[in-house]
C-alpha cells in the first residue's frame, strides 16, 4: 500500500503524519518551527527530517513515503515552493514531492470540496482561492511591502504603536498603553521599544498582545475597536478579491478561516468578519476549520494518489478523535 508523508510547516511548529493510501494514520510527530526565510532552505528541511525521525524512530531511513505533500509557511511564491521541493527531492524523503503554501492545506482541511477560498490570519495574513475548474488566485503575502496588514505580529506592532503615542502625547488615550506595560512588565511602553531596538526583546513576543487587544476592544476602547475593525476588513477583502478573481462571487462558496487570530473566535472580530462577507459576498459560507492543517496536507497527498472518499474520511476521523480526546 502506498503512503503519503504529510507536512504542515508553521512558524512555531512543524507537524508531520505518515498516512497509508487507505487513510490510516501510521505515525505522527511535531517538531520545531519551519522558517526558511530566516534559517534558510536546508535548515528548514532539516527540521522536517528531524520531525519525521521523531515520529518513525531514529533508525528510519529515506525514502519515508511514496509521496511527500508539504504545505508550509515561507513558501509564499512559486519559486520558493520549487526551491523547497528540490531540497526534499535531493534528500530522498519521497519518490514524488509536492510543496505548496500552507493556505492550500487550510483550504483542503476545512472545505467540503477541493475548491473554495481560505484566509489564514496567524502570525501574518494570507489567502488563496481555487475554482471548481482548478484556477488559482493567490497573493505574494510578504508583509507590508506586498500590501498586507495585520495578523498576530502586525496587530502587536499596532498595539505598541498606539501605546507609545498615548504615552508621549502624540495620540489619544487608550487602554492599550496599560496592556503593553502589563504584558511586558515595564513601567513605560518606551522601555519595550528600547528592548526591541537593542535586541533584548524578540519581535515575535508582540503577538502575545492580541488577546489583550481583544479584551480592550470588548471594553469599548475606541483605538482597540478600530484595530479589530481593520483586521476584519483585511480578512474580508483578501477572501472577496480572491473570489472575484475566480468568478465565485455569484455562486455558493465556502471561505475557510484559519490561523490563531481567527480560530480564537473572538466575538467582536468574528461578528465583524461575518458582517463584511454578508455585505460583500452574500453567497459565501464561512467555515472555521475543525481539524488542523496537517489534515489538509494529508488529503492533498491522498488526492494525488487517487484515494477514494473512504480514505479521506478515515483521515479526518483520526484527527478529529485526536483533537477531541481528553488531555
Amino acid at each position: 500500500m502506498r503512503t503519503v508523508l504529510a507536512v504542515d510547516g508553521g512558524n512555531s511548529k512543524t507537524d508531520v503524519a505518515l498516512v497509508a493510501e487507505d487513510g490510516s494514520v501510521l505515525a505522527r510527530g511535531r517538531g520545531a518551527g519551519f522558517v526558511p526565510q530566516s534559517a534558510g532552505v536546508p535548515a528548514a528541511i532539516d527540521v522536517v527530517g528531524d520531525t519525521v525521525r521523531l515520529a518513525l524512530g531514529t533508525g528510519a531511513l529515506p525514502p519515508y513515503a511514496d509521496h511527500v505533500a508539504a504545505y508550509v509557511a515561507g513558501a509564499d511564491l512559486p519559486v520558493e515552493e520549487e526551491l523547497l521541493r528540490e531540497e526534499i527531492l535531493a534528500r530522498g524523503y519521497g519518490r514524488q514531492v509536492v510543496v505548496g503554501n500552507d493556505t492550500f492545506a487550510l483550504l483542503r482541511a476545512g472545505a467540503s470540496e477541493p475548491w473554495g477560498v481560505a484566509v489564514v490570519c496567524g502570525a501574518g495574513i494570507n489567502a488563496v482561492g481555487i475554482s471548481p475548474t482548478g484556477e488559482v488566485a493567490r497573493y505574494p503575502a510578504l508583509g507590508k511591502i506586498s500590501g498586507d496588514w495585520g495578523g498576530g505580529l502586525g496587530l502587536g506592532e499596532e498595539v505598541l504603536w498606539h501605546a507609545v503615542r498615548a504615552e508621549d502625547g502624540r495620540g489619544p488615550a487608550t487602554l492599550l498603553l496599560e496592556v503593553v506595560r502589563r504584558y511586558f512588565g515595564t513601567r513605560q511602553a518606551e522601555d519595550v521599544v528600547l528592548g526591541l531596538h537593542f535586541g533584548d526583546l524578540r519581535a515575535e513576543r508582540l503577538q502575545g498582545l492580541v488577546p489583550a487587544l481583544f479584551a480592550a476592544a470588548a471594553e469599548g476602547d475606541a483605538v482597540a475597536v478600530g484595530l479589530v475593525e481593520r483586521q476584519a476588513d483585511e480578512v474580508a477583502v483578501m477572501g472577496v478579491v480572491a473570489m472575484r478573481r475566480l468568478g465565485l462571487l455569484s455562486q455558493p462558496c465556502e471561505v475557510v478561516l484559519g490561523g490563531g487570530v481567527l480560530t480564537a473566535r473572538d466575538p467582536l472580530l468574528s461578528a465583524l468578519v461575518q458582517e463584511r462577507y454578508t455585505a460583500q459576498a452574500p453567497r459565501a459560507t464561512l467555515v472555521v476549520a475543525d481539524v488542523p492543517p496537517i489534515v489538509g496536507a494529508a488529503l492533498l497527498g491522498l488526492d494525488r494518489l487517487g484515494a477514494g472518499r473512504a480514505a479521506r474520511d478515515r483521515v479526518r476521523t483520526s484527527f478529529t478523535e485526536a483533537v477531541s480526546a481528553p488531555v
